[in-house]
C-alpha cells in the first residue's frame, strides 16, 4: 500500500507542475501586468523600466521557475481589481462553493443510493420506472434553467425558501458558515438542489445498472442456493461490489461540480468562487483567473488522489494489478 500511496502522490504532483505549466503560460500570453498597473500618461520607456523591475523581459523559463517557486510559497500573484493577493481573495469566496458543493453532494448520496438500489431490486416496479423516466429527464434539463424553475415554484410562488444570496452566516475562525444558520441553510436548498440535478440523475442511473450487473453474477447465484437471507444478499454481498464503481465516479463528479458551481452560483448571486470567476473575467483580472484555475486544479487532483487511495484500500486487487 505504500508504494501505491507514493506512486499515486508522485502522478498528482505531476499534473500539478502541468496545470501550473498551462497556468502561468496563460498569464503570460493574455494581458499585460504593466498597462493593468500603470495609468495611459505612463511613457514607454517608463513602462519598460518598469518590465525590467518586474522581471516580465526574462526568458520564459526563468520566469516560470520564479512563478512556480512563488505558488509553492503560496503566491499566486496579486488581483489587479482587489488590490491584495489572489489566493486570499479565494479564500474569503472558497467557504460558500465549498459549501454549496457539500450541500448537493450530500443530497445526490441520500437520494441516488436508496433509489438506485430499488430501482436495481424491483426494475417492474412503476415507482421504479418512474426513476428512471425522472432521471432521463433529469439529465436532459441544463441547470440554469432547473435553477429558474426552482426559484419561480418556491420563491416566487410558494414563498417557501428565499431566491438569492447566502442569507445569514457565522464565522468561525475566518470562515463564515451558513450551515450553523436556520437563515443561511433555508438559502442553501435551492442552490444545492439544482446543483445537484445534474449529476443525481447520472447516479441513479449508474447504481441501478452496476447493482444488476452485480446481481446477476455467480457469487450471489451462490448466495441464493445457499438460501441466505435477500436483505443480506442484497445489502452486504450485492451492495458492497456495486459501490466500487461508484466510489470512483463520484470522485471525479466531485470535482467536475465545482466548474459548474459558476451557472449556479450566478442563478442564485451565490457569493463563491464560480461567482467571483466571472466578475473576475469581467474585469479582465488575469492573475485571479490564473490563482482560480490552480486551485480548482489542485482540488480536482486532490479529490482524485484520495478516491484513488480509498479505491485501493477498499479493493486490494488494484494494489495487486498496479505491482505487477
Amino acid at each position: 500500500m505504500l508504494a501505491f500511496t507514493v506512486r499515486r502522490i508522485s502522478q498528482a504532483l505531476f499534473v500539478m507542475l502541468i496545470i501550473s505549466l498551462v497556468g502561468f503560460s496563460i498569464k503570460n500570453q493574455i494581458g499585460d501586468p504593466v498597462r493593468d498597473l500603470v495609468g495611459e500618461r505612463v511613457t514607454p520607456a517608463e513602462r519598460e523600466v518598469l518590465r525590467d523591475k518586474l522581471g516580465l523581459n526574462d526568458p520564459f523559463l526563468k520566469q516560470y521557475v520564479r512563478f512556480a517557486q512563488n505558488a509553492l510559497k503560496g503566491d499566486l500573484g496579486l488581483s489587479f481589481f482587489h488590490k491584495k493577493p489572489a489566493l486570499a481573495v479565494i479564500a474569503g469566496k472558497a467557504p460558500a462553493t465549498l459549501e454549496l458543493v457539500f450541500g448537493a453532494a450530500l443530497i445526490i448520496i441520500l437520494v441516488s443510493l436508496p433509489t438506485g438500489v430499488f430501482a436495481a431490486i424491483y426494475p417492474q416496479n412503476r415507482f421504479s420506472r418512474f426513476i428512471m423516466a425522472f432521471s432521463t429527464l433529469g439529465v436532459s434539463v441544463p441547470v440554469f434553467l432547473t435553477a429558474i424553475v426552482l426559484i419561480y415554484v418556491f420563491s416566487v410562488e410558494l414563498h417557501w425558501l428565499p431566491s438569492y444570496g447566502r442569507g445569514q452566516t457565522v464565522a468561525i475562525g475566518g470562515w463564515d458558515s451558513g450551515l450553523l444558520t436556520i437563515d443561511g441553510l433555508k438559502h442553501l436548498i435551492l442552490p444545492s438542489v439544482s446543483l445537484a440535478s445534474i449529476m443525481l440523475p447520472l447516479f441513479i442511473r449508474l447504481i441501478r445498472s452496476e447493482m444488476m450487473e452485480v446481481l446477476e453474477t455467480e457469487y450471489i447465484k451462490f448466495a441464493w442456493a445457499k438460501g441466505l437471507y435477500r436483505k443480506r444478499i442484497w445489502f452486504v454481498h450485492a451492495f458492497k461490489n456495486t459501490l466500487l464503481p461508484v466510489i470512483t465516479v463520484f470522485g471525479v463528479q466531485i470535482g467536475i461540480m465545482f466548474a459548474f458551481t459558476i451557472l449556479t452560483e450566478t442563478v442564485f448571486q451565490w457569493q463563491g468562487m464560480g461567482f467571483m470567476f466571472l466578475e473576475a473575467v469581467e474585469r479582465s483580472d488575469i492573475s485571479l483567473l490564473v490563482a482560480y484555475l490552480m486551485v480548482v486544479g489542485a482540488v480536482f487532483v486532490l479529490v482524485n488522489t484520495a478516491v484513488d487511495l480509498i479505491y485501493g484500500l477498499v479493493n486490494p486487487t488494484i494494489r495487486i494489478a498496479k505491482r505487477s
